[in-house]
């Protein structure tokens, strides 16, 4: 356990109406005490916010007008003494008070070492921890939605449950074998360790079969628009996200460099990438362009492949599909005002199965049956409801297989009848695997590599 007192600033750097310093620790209100000319911190009410004004003790100096929050442990964020400086916004005032702060006594917090305090104090479990910087990145109400029901222990709750049931499971194989001269306690049968499993196993494939929901709400689509030049690839990135982004002209090659955009489209995130126009060129920097936009196409979740509803199929558009195989696409023929001379059966023959929708982005026509396709191929009819637990973090997809599947060794085994005893080690598998989620079986070395992803002063 930490026993000296932390200090970071917990806002970002840059002007604004106010920055805070934040300190935690069994010294925090002491050092802020010592700084601050007003009331006496040490004999305020916890929980209390007073007014004043820091100040360099050794100069006089006053540093900054101020508001200082004190809240006394345990029911803190940390569970330990925390204060925090309300000082105006800008570099200058925040760093001045951090600087006295850390030369009476506080020492510098590394990464999220405030939310690691909250967990190793045992006011949030690990995935909870996770879940702090899921809502400081969210970027739609959907991914701050699952951010915050994670946060609220809802997925905490339901990964102690399953662990319970299995520690009971495993408890009662153990008393069987250790103690078998007492009568009185009921002797765990292949039948029971098998409703047992069988239960857990599917609590577990619930979770995994709308991860890949909670994983697009947290990490969004990463979706690159592609297609021959001058097909109108800018124009539908300005469309979805209603303003004037990328450069539209009617010149092929406009765009030779790749522009990186985030947009909600129906509560999912987009990472929309417009790229540079695919076609043979003797122009040098529009040439790195072709090539980085095709080299894209295998990077992303999602491809936007344009046509020109007023040219036939060419070559390069055969190319640009056959690229496509082993990609999520939709096929999107832009243009309709003009006449068509594209053929659409030959469209929907490459496009092989996939999402064909025909637009006008200059009049604003057929961008709702996109936002509908796309929803579709991600979605498919599944209905999204608040009382859904979703598991959107990666590291907790891949502990929830890893636990799917030593249960699927263990029932396995059960089928088989081999002796509980045996069966008893998957089981036991099974429930350290969900121990990692919520940290009750995580190395401390996998503990300080999740926070040190976190944001200075969290």
């Amino acid at each position: 356990m930490e026993s000296d007192t932390i200090a970071a600033i917990s806002t970002p750097v840059g002007e604004g109406a106010i920055s805070i310093v934040r300190l935690s620790g069994p010294e925090a209100i002491q050092i802020a005490s010592t700084l601050f000319k007003g009331v006496n911190l040490n004999e305020v009410t916890s929980h209390t916010i007073h007014y004043g004004n820091i100040v360099d003790p050794t100069t006089v100096d006053i540093a900054d007008e101020v508001m200082v929050s004190v809240m006394r442990a345990p029911k803190t964020f940390t569970c330990e003494d925390v204060v925090e400086i309300n000082c105006h916004g800008g570099v200058v005032a925040v760093n001045r008070i951090l600087q006295l702060v850390l030369s009476h006594g506080a020492r510098l917090a590394d990464p999220g070492e405030f939310t690691k305090r909250a967990f190793l104090n045992g006011r949030i479990d690990l995935s909870q921890a996770e879940a702090v910087m899921d809502v400081i990145r969210a970027k739609t109400d959907e991914a701050m939605n699952v951010a915050l029901n994670q946060l609220d222990g809802k997925l905490s709750r339901l990964i102690k449950d399953l662990r319970s049931t299995l520690i009971e499971t495993i408890a009662h194989v153990e008393v069987n074998i250790d103690y078998p001269e007492y009568d009185d306690v009921e002797e765990m049968s292949h039948e029971m360790m098998r409703t047992k499993t069988k239960y857990v196993h599917s609590e577990i494939k619930k979770l995994l079969d709308i991860a890949h929901q909670g994983k697009i709400f947290r990490e969004g689509i990463k979706t690159a628009i592609v297609g021959r030049p001058n097909v109108g690839k800018s124009s539908l990135l300005n469309s979805l996200l209603q303003e004037e982004k990328a450069i539209v002209t009617n010149i092929p090659g406009t765009t030779r460099d790749i522009i990186e955009e985030y947009v909600k489209v129906r509560g999912i995130p987009l990472k929309l990438i417009d790229t540079a126009g695919i076609r043979d060129t003797q122009d040098v920097v529009e040439k790195i362009g072709v090539e980085r936009s095709q080299k894209l196409i295998k990077e992303v979740d999602l491809v936007l492949f344009m046509l020109n509803n007023n040219e036939p199929i060419t070559s390069a558009d055969r190319l640009i599909f056959e690229s496509l195989r082993e990609t999520n696409y939709i096929v999107i023929i832009n243009k309709t005002d003009l006449d068509t001379h594209i053929e659409l059966d030959t469209v929907k023959k490459l496009a092989k199965g996939k999402p064909v929708i025909t637009t006008s982005i200059i009049q604003d026509e057929g961008i709702e049956a996109l936002e509908m396709a796309l929803y579709e191929l991600f979605f498919s009819g599944e209905v999204m409801t608040n009382d859904a637990t979703f598991v959107s973090n990666v590291r907790h997809i891949q502990l929830l297989q890893d636990a799917k599947k030593a249960l699927e060794d263990a029932m396995e085994a059960l089928e088989l009848n081999i002796p509980l005893d045996m069966v008893q080690i998957d089981v036991t598998r099974t429930w350290e695997f969900l121990g990692e989620i919520i940290g009750d079986t995580a190395s401390e070395s996998l503990i300080d590599q999740l926070f040190s992803q976190f944001c200075l002063g969290k």
